[in-house]
């Protein structure tokens, strides 16, 4: 299939994303993902909410982009929706629908279809990723859901993560599903904690910090702020262990949490040498390294790192200067982070 994609890309660019859509409820139909995770990875694809009704016995459901289930649940069938077997399913666009529309309504009618009409001779654990990653679970629930995924409550494991839209060159093994976040439906797949270089063969992906089953939650809630540092094709995968502690009081602060230096730095994009200048101040221990790392005259870079000290109002050289500013950073780079949108059709796929 990714080859597919990676040849159809370059002769006709506006399919991709199209293939792309196929693609993804493919591998969620290959998981055996709920109703609502479908509805999420649809919603998500198409930036409106998605809608589920079924007859016998009746049921509807709605989720929006975020994944989150809609409660207003009176809203009628429209008669846009595609319905076969009792089952119906649509999308509630504003406004004329987009070329892609069609293809995910049809792709989701096909995998509700599956989700349904499939046989079960034994016991479904689908769920039980999801209340292992949930902070919010009680902890006897979350180690219950563990060993029914199989996992030893004394090993440690990393969770990966990776929007729907992900291109998969070599799949991970292990418990895995589509999870509802804040930013829409992520792909959560749990690997031993030295998974070797599987992890790599995605783009793109983040990877969480390495805990017991009891701490997944942790992991998880890395995982997803290393995913949001990748920048693809440059960076198409982050370890959360390359942050150290750093990544976890990002993962764990609250998203509306004032932060006065990220604030200041945002100012630094005027600049168009400003980003590269700071990543250099980061990794090195003086003036002159830094000037080495951005290929740039010592007195040049002298004169750029009084501009953000008279910014910032610290030298990111002098005392906690440097945490300070790797920390700005990065949150800078969270807000500014768009690895979760959907690529354009024009974005050519990998092999």
């Amino acid at each position: 299939m990714q080859e597919l994609l990676g040849r159809i890309a370059r002769l006709d660019p506006s399919a991709s994303l199209g293939l792309r859509v196929i693609a993804c409820f493919d591998e969620l139909v290959v998981g055996n993902v709920n109703t609502r995770a479908l509805l999420s990875a649809a919603a998500s694809l198409a930036g409106c909410v998605a809608g589920f009704h079924q007859d016998q016995p009746v049921r509807s459901l709605r989720v929006n982009p975020r994944g989150e289930v809609l409660r207003d649940t009176t809203t009628p069938v429209p008669a846009t929706a595609t319905t076969a077997d009792g089952l119906s399913v649509w999308l509630e666009r504003v406004g004329d629908a987009l070329p892609n529309d069609a293809i995910i309504v049809e792709r989701l009618a096909l995998a509700v279809r599956i989700r349904h009409g499939r046989s079960r001779t034994g016991s479904d654990h689908r769920r039980d990723l999801g209340r292992l990653v949930d902070g919010d679970t009680p902890v006897d629930e979350r180690m219950t859901a563990a060993g029914a995924l199989g996992l030893g409550a004394s090993r440690l494991y990393r969770l990966v993560t990776a929007p729907l839209f992900a291109v998969w060159e070599r799949h991970p093994r292990g418990p895995e599903d589509v999870v509802p976040t804040v930013h829409g439906p992520i792909h959560a797949v749990i690997v031993p904690a030295e998974p070797g270089d599987e992890t790599l063969k995605a783009s793109p992906v983040g990877v969480g910090v390495a805990t017991t089953p009891q701490d997944l939650h942790h992991s998880f809630r890395t995982a997803l702020v290393a995913l949001r540092l990748c920048d693809p094709p440059r960076v198409p995968t982050v370890y959360a262990d390359e942050y150290g502690g750093l990544i976890g009081l990002l993962a764990d602060a609250p998203a509306a949490s004032a932060q006065p230096d990220a604030d200041r730095l945002a100012e630094l994009e005027v600049h168009g040498w400003g980003v590269a200048t700071i990543e250099a101040v980061i990794h090195s221990q003086s003036v002159r390294q830094a000037a080495r790392l951005a290929g740039v005259h010592h007195s040049t870079m002298q004169t750029r790192i009084e501009t953000i000290s008279a910014l910032l109002g610290f030298d990111p050289f002098d005392g906690f200067g440097k945490p300070r500013l790797g920390t700005a950073y990065l949150v800078w780079r969270l807000r500014r982070s768009r690895v979760l949108d959907l690529p354009s059709p024009t974005t050519e796929t990998r092999k």
